[in-house]
């Protein structure tokens, strides 16, 4: 094909055209999913300020900040490219966002410091390698659209490309403060409702085990040392946190590090909790010196009524000693506390802090601090009401509902340009 007149061709056309789909479809789903979790994009943003040595110099509130950014900024590009709106700033603002991303991928599966990019949320775990040929090929997407923008054809007039957009802006920041306000919509980890914990934490007999090493920081006379769980020491010594750590990859199941131990024994009690027949209240409290305690009357209220049916209620939390007694004594909370990863408790639920609902082991519900189940819903024994059912979360009728929220509206200003072009044409 000659050099000259390439761009003139079919071929060319249909190329600019596939690319600007394909691109507007994967930024589309990546923006949606991290904005159904906000709060999982914000950590993992602070895994890459923690792999990059900025900690120090990087504001708490800057990586939520920065995480409902993108995911407005991604799906804004998704649409926009999708529906041919604002062709030329598309197009420079998609090749900008790989000619970063790309070479950041690289990075990352080369030196491997957090195991994940996160691009796409929990919804679906790429290794960095994976993300970096993905990235090379919207790279290559980016630069046929930023060459040849002027072959998309137009869908809007001018107005109701300003309305789409305005649409789309509302709907996505919409999606990522509820999710931030409760918790997400949809729920892609392994802690999801249903799911049976002991079950998510079974090994086939044949497969190989992966290998961690838990740590324990503990501190006495002003001195901090590591402990594992062979050399733990005596209850002279006071726990400031622990970390696990993965030394050898192996087959992992779902759920593969999640373990709790007694705040006032140093006791493993996970199996003890997990084997309980009947209902029990899991209070997660990732941290208790940042937990929102503005509800914590609710949360008193449902400790309430666990003991006067005799449900187990127990908080759990990453926290020292100091700030477990401090929580104690500023919500005069009487439940017992135990000690887990940090990483796990934020895992479970975004919310801090957070209630779960097992029965048998299994998750039937979760609730933010601020959907609390009340003294209405609290009326009668768990088997008796609504709330000691297993929630229903992540159905088909769901995923619906949400499409139809987004586009309906959409279709709405569609047709009405459709049909305004179609009435004009046939007046001419």
């Amino acid at each position: 094909m000659e050099k000259s007149n390439y761009k003139d061709s079919l071929l060319w056309k249909i190329l600019v055209n596939v690319s600007a789909v394909l691109l507007g479809l994967v930024f589309i789903f990546s923006g949606f999913v991290k904005a159904v979790d906000p709060l999982g994009t914000c950590y993992k943003i602070q895994d890459y300020i923690e792999a990059f040595g900025l900690s120090q110099l990087v504001p708490d509130f800057l990586p939520l900040m920065l995480s409902v950014a993108l995911c407005c900024l991604e799906f804004m590009i998704g649409i926009m490219m999708l529906l041919r709106v604002r062709k030329r700033i598309a197009s420079i603002l998609v090749l900008v966002m790989m000619l970063v991303m790309t070479p950041l991928t690289l990075y990352l599966a080369l030196t491997n410091p957090i195991s994940d990019c996160g691009c796409f949320g929990d919804a679906l775990v790429l290794t960095n390698w994976q993300t970096f040929y993905k990235n090379v090929v919207l790279l290559l997407c980016a630069i046929v659209v930023f060459i040849g923008y002027d072959k998309l054809g137009d869908l809007l007039s001018r107005k109701k490309e300003w309305m789409v957009t305005t649409w789309s802006f509302i709907f996505i920041l919409g999606m990522a403060l509820y999710a931030l306000y409760y918790i997400p919509v949809f729920d892609f980890r392994p802690y999801k409702v249903g799911v049976n914990i002991p079950q998510a934490m079974e090994i086939p007999e044949d497969a190989e085990l992966s290998e961690y090493d838990t740590r324990f920081v503990m501190e006495k006379d002003g001195v901090r040392k590591e402990f594992g769980l062979d050399d733990y020491p005596d209850s002279t010594w006071t726990f400031i946190e622990s970390k696990t750590v993965l030394l050898k990859q192996g087959y992992e199941p779902p759920i593969h590090d999640f373990s709790l131990m007694s705040f006032e024994t140093g006791e493993d009690m996970t199996s003890d909790i997990l084997e309980h027949r009947g209902y029990t209240f899991l209070l997660v409290v990732h941290r208790v010196e940042e937990a929102d305690d503005s509800d914590i009357d609710l949360v008193n209220e449902v400790f309430d009524y666990s003991v006067e049916h005799g449900y187990p209620f127990y908080a759990l939390t990453s926290s020292p000693a100091e700030e477990i007694e401090a929580w104690r004594e500023n919500t005069g909370a009487e439940y017992e506390f135990f000690l887990a990863d940090d990483i796990v408790l934020k895992t479970i639920i975004r919310s801090n802090p957070g209630l779960l609902l097992l029965k048998d082991g299994t998750i039937l519900n979760k609730w933010s601090n601020k959907s609390l189940p009340d003294e209405f819903a609290l009326s009668a024994p768990l088997d008796q009401v609504e709330l000691g059912q297993q929630k229903v979360i992540n159905n088909p009728m769901r995923y619906l509902i949400i499409f139809f929220i987004f586009i309906v509206p959409l279709s709405l200003l569609l047709g009405q340009d459709l049909i305004r072009k179609q009435m004009r044409k046939n007046k001419n």
